[in-house]
This record gives C-alpha cells, sequence and structure tokens, in this order.
C-alpha cells in the first residue's frame, strides 16, 4: 500500500442523527477509508454527540436547526482550526453549501468533490425557486469549479455535472455508492423474516423504502397496485419511508381502494431494514427524476431480494449488469404495475438470491467502493 495520506471531509449531517443518503455514504468513507491508507478528520452540521459517535474522526460545526449564518461560520472556522492543526494532503466536499465557506483556506490543497446530486434542483424538484434556485446553482458551480477530480455516482450524475456545472469530463470519476453488505446479508429466511415482523406468510409482499416526496415516483406506485391487484389478489406492498407526501399518500390509497393491499409502515429502525428487505418477494424503486444511483436497490440486492427499477438516473447502471429485467422499459404506474405482476407471476425472471447477494459484494461492498475513492484522491494528489 502507498504511504498514508490525511483527508479532510467535509459533509452535510451525520447519519445516525439525520439519516440520508448523502450521509450515508460519508459515514461510509469516515469508517472505512483508513483501512485503505486514507486518514480521515470530518465536519458536519450536527450537535456535539458527533465527535463520540464518530470515534473523534468528525466535529460538529454548528448544530442542524442554528441559522444559516451561523452554520457557514462554524464551518469555515473549525476548518481554519483543523487547517491549524495540520495541512490535509486532500480535501473532499461532500455538500457545497458547508464547503465554499472554505474557499481560500486551502488554496494549495487538491480537492475531490463528491457530488451527491444537484442541490439546488432538489430543492425544488418541480421547477420554481426563482433566485432562490438560482443561487443555489452559482454556489455549486462555484465549489465544484474548485475540484482536482470529481466523484459521481453514475453516468446519468456525470453528464449533469457537464452539462448543467461545466465541469471537465476530464475529471470525473465514476465511483458507485456502497453498502455494508454483511450488515444486510442476515442469511435469515424469508419465511423467518416475515415471523420476526409479523408479516403474513401467505401473502405475495413487495416492498419500497423511500422519502414520501414526489420526486420518488410514490404515487405512480400506489396507482401501479390498482393494475396488479386484480391479477393477483393478495398482494402486499409496503412502503417505509417519512416526508411531507404521507397524508396525501394515504389518502390516495384510501381513493384507490387499496387499504389492503398498501402500508405506509413511517419510519424503519436500521437493524430492522435488512429484515425488511429480506421478507419481500420484490423491492420496487419506482424514481421519476433526480436518481443518481439508488442506494436502496444494493440494500436491496444484498440482502438476497431482487429489485425492480424504473430506467431513471443511475438506477439501470446500479442493477442491469446483473440483469436486463431489474428494469423497466418505462416509468408510469402502467408500466410498474404490470412489470410487477409479470415477476410475481413468472412472466418476468429476477435473479436468485445468491446472484443478488454475490453481486452486490462484488461490486457495492464498502471496501471495494472506499478502495476505488482512495485511488482517486492518491490521483488527484498526483496531478495537482
Amino acid at each position: 500500500m502507498s504511504a498514508p495520506i490525511d483527508s479532510l471531509q467535509i459533509g452535510m449531517h451525520w447519519f445516525n442523527e439525520r439519516p440520508g443518503g448523502l450521509d450515508r455514504m460519508f459515514k461510509a468513507l469516515i469508517d472505512t477509508l483508513p483501512e485503505q491508507g486514507v486518514n480521515v478528520r470530518g465536519l458536519v452540521a450536527g450537535s456535539p454527540g458527533v465527535f463520540n459517535a464518530s470515534g473523534g474522526s468528525v466535529l460538529a460545526f454548528a448544530g442542524v436547526e442554528a441559522p444559516l449564518g451561523t452554520r457557514l461560520w462554524g464551518s469555515r472556522r473549525q476548518s481554519r482550526a483543523l487547517r491549524a492543526a495540520k495541512m490535509p494532503d486532500v480535501v473532499a466536499t461532500h455538500f457545497a453549501l458547508y464547503a465554499a465557506p472554505t474557499a481560500g483556506l486551502f488554496r494549495h490543497v487538491p480537492k475531490v468533490v463528491h457530488f451527491h446530486g444537484p442541490w439546488a434542483a432538489e430543492s425544488y424538484p418541480g421547477g420554481g425557486g426563482g433566485w432562490s434556485r438560482a443561487m443555489r446553482v452559482a454556489l455549486e458551480r462555484f465549489v465544484y469549479q474548485g475540484g482536482t477530480r470529481h466523484i459521481v455516482l453514475s453516468q446519468a450524475f456525470g453528464k449533469i455535472l457537464r452539462e448543467t456545472y461545466g465541469v471537465d469530463e476530464a475529471r470525473i470519476r465514476i465511483v458507485p455508492g456502497c453498502v455494508d453488505v454483511g450488515q444486510f446479508d442476515t442469511r435469515v429466511t424469508q419465511r423467518q423474516a416475515r415471523e420476526r415482523l409479523g408479516l403474513p406468510m401467505d401473502r405475495p409482499l413487495l416492498f419500497c423504502m423511500r422519502r414520501l416526496v414526489s420526486r420518488m415516483g410514490l404515487e405512480d406506485l400506489i396507482d401501479a397496485m390498482a393494475i396488479v391487484k386484480p391479477m393477483l389478489p393478495d398482494v402486499l406492498l409496503t412502503i417505509a419511508g417519512k416526508g411531507p407526501l404521507e397524508a396525501e399518500l394515504q389518502a390516495r390509497i384510501a381513493a384507490r381502494g387499496l387499504e389492503r393491499h398498501v402500508r405506509l409502515a413511517g419510519y424503519v429502525p436500521d437493524d430492522k431494514v435488512p429484515l425488511w428487505y429480506r421478507a419481500a418477494d420484490l423491492t420496487v424503486v419506482p424514481t421519476v427524476s433526480l436518481e443518481g444511483f439508488g442506494l436502496t436497490t444494493i440494500e436491496s440486492l444484498a440482502a438476497g431480494t431482487p429489485v425492480l427499477v424504473t430506467p431513471v438516473g443511475g438506477l439501470p447502471e446500479a442493477v442491469a449488469p446483473l440483469s436486463a429485467e431489474l428494469v423497466l422499459s418505462s416509468g408510469g404506474f402502467k408500466a410498474i404495475g404490470e412489470g410487477i405482476a409479470d415477476v410475481l407471476l413468472g412472466r418476468r425472471v429476477m435473479p436468485d438470491s445468491q446472484a443478488c447477494r454475490t453481486y452486490a459484494r462484488r461490486h457495492f461492498d464498502r471496501p471495494v467502493v472506499a478502495a476505488q475513492v482512495a485511488r482517486i484522491y492518491r490521483e488527484a494528489i498526483d496531478a495537482f
């Protein structure tokens, strides 16, 4: 292994306090990069407890609910203190808003931008936003233009980075998302998982774990169940997650007469998530926009459960190498409903549990992905 390097990781939140895809990836790298010869120090918005929870690797520069000015000043102040203690060999930024205040502090240090998604577009998924959106785009462009290398989750996000933010393609590297495969590969049987969760043994079960917001396509998924129900009268879909659409989705379920067939489970604790994946016959990811990768896809595969996805963003890139049958021909409730029915009726052949687990472990396990990230950090240092 090459000589160790020191990295400063500027994140968003600490995953255990504010779970999210970006925060999960940030924590995974904090946990696994040291094994690849990359020492880590990190900064996030969070509570003072982040320091102990991270084993002393990550500091909270301000509370999540602190005024914006306090958070921005906190990011700069803590970055300056860490620089005084030891200048890092590379600065890795995961969230543009909290990276922007560090401008000028690390002028002579290479920077790697982890592009987890277009912040401005995700903030206003239905369009609009006016000056606020324009300012966010400008801030993102400012941060991204300063990168020596840029890590994206998929070709789809690489295209956004090029076309929206003007980043040179030669600086972009694709590294997929990662999960702790061992956490999801519980090796319990489907029946055992259902027993532990109190789920029915004699019904086809579907699972979807998503934040309850419009871009996730949950409205389409609920409508799709109206297509599936006549063909499979005992089918049951569980949607896990929280978000602003909860009441609207519940009303949609009632309006479609699907109360026996679709349930909103709310927040599912981390230790129960692998069981929910394992208990299902199929996981569905019905996203309609802004999906760079979809960690839920590989979580499901790691648990041994196939996943059916819409052809949106990086979703096909994540699962098609395992089987093209995992990717629907199009989005929309009709394609989703017909795809689900075809799987449950055996007309669409899915990879078996072992194939799903093997694929996830080979391509997306945390050490596999951390090794790729470490190589890009070293590349950035050599190129600077």
